[in-house]
């Protein structure tokens, strides 16, 4: 756990990072990350300097979309919602190694006009701990001029719910929440049907109590991951966990012994 004044120091640096932007847009999911940055532009700079913007598209599950739309309202920012258009892509839909890059150039299309209007910087949620990752979408959007404050100002992962807890930010142990997309290997075809089935399949484990989970889906398979102090419990109420993922249209359902793993099929 960080000590107070480290968490001061820390957000004293965000703080100014974000005051030397003097405006921005931020583009915000509901996660941890993106909702920390929302926050402390939103509450640093005024909501006339920090524009807060969620991308809609079908790799939004629609319960991020929703509590992204309760954060703004509880938090009063200056929300909206924008359409992208990644689907419309041929080389997203084909899904290589490069579909995030896609993904991040459909974003800045949509964000840039709204930002060159408002005179301000488009600013992604990123932190240190994503850089180790692979994520193409970063080398994107830096390239097309969108700045990282959370990595300007070295926060982590931890750092970044640490901080979020000291602010009273309920997103501070929110679980991670990748796009839906994320659950497709490479190589096999996003479509709305199967952005769908996952997004389904993964809503009823979550009625069932599993919050932090992923369903990856290959082709009929769908492949469970929890985390592996969990992994007894989906075992004990297999009947459950198989009625709710076989309701969205997969045939066989199975359990990932290694437990969750987040950007699990990044591992090239």
């Amino acid at each position: 756990m960080l000590s107070t004044s480290a968490i001061t120091n820390g957000l004293s640096r965000l703080r100014e990072n974000l005051c030397e932007l003097e405006k921005v847009v931020v583009a915000f999911s509901g996660g941890a990350d993106s909702a920390f940055l929302a926050w402390v532009a939103s509450d640093t700079l005024g909501v006339e300097k920090a524009k807060i913007v969620t991308a809609v598209s079908p790799s939004l599950a629609s319960d991020e979309r929703s509590d992204a739309s309760l954060l703004a309202t509880e938090w009063g920012l200056d929300w909206m919602e924008i359409e992208t258009q990644e689907m419309d892509s041929v080389a997203y839909q084909a899904n290589d190694i490069h579909r995030c890059a896609h993904c991040k150039d459909a974003l800045m299309d949509a964000l840039e006009p709204l930002a060159t209007e408002l005179a301000a910087s488009v600013v992604l949620g990123v932190n240190i701990d994503d850089l180790g990752d692979y994520r193409p979408g970063q080398e994107v959007a830096a390239s097309r001029g969108a700045r990282f404050p959370l990595v300007e100002t070295q926060f982590t992962k931890m750092q970044v719910r640490e901080a979020s807890r000291h602010l009273g930010l309920r997103t501070w142990n929110k679980p991670a929440a990748a796009c839906l997309a994320s659950r497709i290997p490479y190589g096999t075809k996003v479509e709305i049907a199967v952005l769908t089935a996952v997004e389904r399949a993964e809503a009823s484990l979550k009625r069932l109590g599993f919050d932090t989970l992923r369903v990856r889906h290959y082709e009929s398979l769908a492949r469970i991951e929890v985390p592996v102090d969990r992994l007894s419990e989906v075992v004990e109420r297999r009947g459950e966990v198989v009625r709710a993922v076989s309701a969205a249209g997969y045939r066989w359902v199975t359990l990932d012994l290694e437990g969750f793993r987040s950007g699990n099929l990044n591992n090239l």
